[in-house]
C-alpha cells in the first residue's frame, strides 16, 4: 500500500472513531434520561445495575467495576441499603469481607428502570424504517464484538 492510501484509511478510521464515540456518548445520555425520575442517583442506579448483572460482589469489586474510590462506594451502598435495595452477607471464605447483592426490592427497582428505558428505545426504533432497524441490528453486533475485544 502506498503511504497516501494508508493515511486515507487511518483518517477514515479516526473520523469514524470520533463520530462513533460522540454518538455513543449522546445515545448513552439519552437512554439514562429515559429512566423514571425517582430517588436514585445515576451512581446509585449504576451500582445497583452492576450488582444485578454480576449477582454479588464485594464492596471493593463493586468500586472497581464502577471506577470509584472505595469511600465513595461506601456512601453509595449505604444509601442503597437504607432503601432496602442492597443487602450485605458475610463472605463465605474471608471473615473480614462482606458480599453485596440486590434484594428482591432492588431487583424490582432495576427491572422497572430497565423496562422504562427499553420502552423509550423501542418507541424510537419504531419510527425508523425496517432497513434502518436492520442496519442498527448489524451495528449493535459489531459494537458488541469490538467491546469484547
Amino acid at each position: 500500500m502506498t503511504e497516501r492510501v494508508m493515511t486515507t484509511e487511518r483518517t477514515t478510521a479516526d473520523t469514524l472513531a470520533k463520530t462513533l464515540r460522540d454518538a455513543i456518548i449522546r445515545f448513552s445520555r439519552r437512554v439514562r434520561q429515559a429512566r423514571p425520575v425517582g430517588d436514585l442517583t445515576f451512581s446509585q442506579l449504576s451500582a445497583l445495575t452492576s450488582l444485578q448483572l454480576a449477582g454479588a460482589l464485594t464492596p471493593r469489586e463493586l468500586a472497581d467495576m464502577e471506577r470509584v474510590q472505595p469511600p465513595t462506594m461506601t456512601k453509595i451502598v449505604g444509601k442503597l441499603e437504607e432503601r432496602g435495595l442492597v443487602a450485605r452477607t458475610p463472605h463465605p471464605t474471608d471473615g473480614r469481607q462482606v458480599i453485596l447483592a440486590p434484594t428482591d426490592e432492588g431487583r424490582a427497582v432495576y427491572a422497572f428502570n430497565e423496562r422504562a428505558r427499553n420502552e423509550w428505545l423501542a418507541g424510537e426504533l419504531d419510527r425508523l424504517t425496517p432497513e434502518e432497524r436492520e442496519t442498527l441490528a448489524q451495528a449493535a453486533e459489531i459494537m458488541l464484538r469490538v467491546a469484547r475485544g
